[in-house]
């Protein structure tokens, strides 16, 4: 199974699992998947992840987050911006507020995967990978 944007079936299976209201979701691992994990914990918007070694592949266990019932969505939105076809670039001055500030772009930038509020902190630009909200 060939994939041309790993990250964009990250996002995807994570949109599928929390509509079809499951507790976790299961993501092939790489460096950049386990950055976003780990920025979607620090904002809230999941449980946690756990990484699974499998010999030679590994994969990350997503354990995603819904309100008081089932029926609240923690996550109502996950958007792929820059794709491979595409890619999105913003510099310090105009990185993008997701919902005028109440969601969460995530940044590629020459520190490692940050938010669009410590990339603005840093004072750095970089690729607009995704919008959370």
């Amino acid at each position: 199974m060939s994939m041309s944007d790993p990250i964009a079936d990250m996002l995807t299976r994570i949109r599928n699992g929390n509509t079809a209201k499951h507790d976790t979701v299961d993501v092939p691992s790489s460096k950049m998947k386990k950055a976003i994990a780990d920025i979607l914990t620090t904002e809230g918007y999941v449980k946690g992840y756990e990484v699974i070694e499998d010999g030679v592949k590994s994969t990350i266990r997503v354990s995603l987050k819904y309100g008081a019932d089932k029926n609240q969505k923690v996550i109502t939105g996950l958007k792929r911006i820059s794709k491979p076809g595409l890619r999105v670039f913003a510099g310090k001055e105009e990185l993008p507020k997701v919902l005028g500030g109440l969601g969460v772009a995530i940044i590629s930038t020459s520190q490692g995967l940050m938010t669009d509020k410590d990339a603005r902190k840093a004072g750095v630009g970089g690729e607009v990978i995704a919008f959370i909200w």
